[in-house]
């Protein structure tokens, strides 16, 4: 499973990436407008920072005007991946992008109906949102399940990419669940690493060196002190 950032943050992004592990990133208009310049700048920033895919959103209602978008878009770079919604316009201007081979990723999918239809027009992610099913007292997870086996019985080659993850345990619970790309905020990312057990380890093992070290050089003074 890859591990994405979900933010538009050039700080956040090069401190996951300098980690070696970070897969890609997930922009959307929320998370670009805290950026406070010109979006532009920001998606081609990103781009260059990055080798993976990052999902560009397109922010037209209109069929015609989100497919032009999306074209737009998805010059910007070799990894870009257009970001339309799960409606009706985004389905018509999700098919024509991808029936001339631009990458998309539809977003803002709650249901296993909706990836169903995501998958039907040749999208290349389907972002199912785990933490708002949730909010909505329904089971996030037991949804991503569902789509990852109705893809595998199905044959889609669609990616499924489990999106909104508040905590570790969502990214556990997300591979188990077979989900092809996790994303999630840098708050969330950073907790991955963290455990108190390591901490603990880190704290013996960095004062029994120091220690040794110590005894070392007491030895070796004694050594002079004799000799002198």
């Amino acid at each position: 499973m890859k591990l994405f950032l979900d933010t538009a943050s050039i700080d956040e992004i090069r401190e996951i990436n300098r980690w070696g592990v970070l897969g890609g990133v997930t922009t959307n208009p929320t998370l670009v407008g805290k950026e406070r310049q010109d979006p532009d700048k920001v998606w081609r920033q990103i781009l260059e920072e990055v080798d993976g895919d990052i999902s560009l959103e397109t922010t037209e209602e209109a069929p015609e005007a989100m497919y032009r978008q999306g074209v737009e878009l998805a010059q910007l770079g070799t990894n870009a991946v257009v970001k339309v919604p799960m409606t009706p316009a985004g389905l018509e201007a999700g098919r024509r992008l991808t029936d001339e081979g631009i990458r998309i990723n539809v977003t803002l999918v709650f249901s296993p109906t909706q990836a169903i239809l995501a998958a039907e027009i040749g999208a290349y992610i389907v972002s199912p949102f785990l933490g708002r099913i949730d909010d909505a007292a329904s089971d996030g997870m037991h949804a991503l399940r569902q789509i990852t086996e109705i893809y595998a019985i199905q044959g889609y080659d669609t990616n499924v990419l489990a999106a909104s993850l508040r905590h570790p345990m969502h990214i556990v619970e997300a591979a188990l669940a077979g989900a092809d790309i996790a994303t999630m905020p840098y708050e969330v990312f950073t907790k991955l690493v963290k455990h108190p057990l390591t901490d603990i380890g880190l704290e013996r093992f960095h004062a029994d060196w120091t220690t040794l070290q110590d005894e070392l050089r007491g030895g070796l003074e004694n050594e002079k002190e004799a000799k002198a």
